[in-house]
């Protein structure tokens, strides 16, 4: 059930995207239209055509959005951010293991340290105690 669900979520949101490249597609072809007007038969900024910057800075954009949708897509999709995720964990806990073992050392090393410095102390303090009877 969980399987069809996240099928369901992946295909809606794949339509969702398409239909928001195809909505930027028509957005551009009339905004396209709207700057020629414009520039054209307003004559707003009439001495050089301003237009065709605006439309080539546009269309580059409009690209960038559809090899993002169909390009892109393909090579980074839920599997691969799901193998990206694992990876990222994987790494993580790794590395949460070799932290632990350094502490675990660590406290041995010092509760041994702890313990020969006691056991130094006892010796001491029994040396001492020999020598002053």
């Amino acid at each position: 059930m969980n399987d069809q669900f996240e099928l369901y979520e992946y295909a809606r949101k794949r339509q969702k995207q398409k239909k928001r490249l195809y909505t930027h597609f028509i957005v551009f072809l009339i905004g396209s239209v709207f700057l020629i007007l414009i520039n054209k038969v307003l004559n707003v900024g009439d001495q050089f055509d301003w237009f065709m910057w605006a439309i080539i800075a546009w269309l580059f954009l409009l690209c960038i959005h559809f090899v993002n949708v169909f390009v892109t897509h393909k090579f980074m999709d839920e599997t691969w951010q799901r193998k990206q995720i694992e990876k990222l964990v994987v790494k993580q806990e790794l590395k949460i293991k070799e932290l632990a073992k350094k502490v675990e050392k660590e406290t041995q090393l010092k509760t041994t340290n702890e313990t020969a410095d006691t056991e130094l102390n006892q010796s001491e303090s029994s040396t001492k105690k020999g020598t002053e009877e």
